[in-house]
């Protein structure tokens, strides 16, 4: 498996004010809707999404101890992704 991240989701409380921080940063970002914001990373990217949402799209229950982070090695086809499956099993 190449040694990289793709994406890294950050679960924010108020999008807004998490955008506006990382923008006093000098980052600049992408805002496809109104609940996701991108910025680019170097060779990553990195979202700011409502912490409720991810949690749900992570299927797991946000009862205070969930980091509220997601990570993502993303690959070019299917076959691509049983093969770093399988080789994160085998680990």
């Amino acid at each position: 498996m190449e040694q990289r991240l793709s994406l890294v989701t950050l679960g924010v409380a108020d999008l807004a004010r998490a955008q506006a921080f990382y923008e006093a940063l000098g980052w600049r970002g992408q805002q496809p809707s109104d609940d996701v914001v991108f910025f680019q990373a170097g060779g990553m990217v990195v979202a700011l999404w409502g912490r409720e949402k991810l949690a749900e799209d992570s299927v797991t229950a946000d009862g205070g101890g969930w980091g509220g982070i997601t990570l993502a090695h993303n690959v070019a086809s299917p076959g691509a992704v049983d093969a770093v499956l399988a080789e994160a099993e085998r680990a």
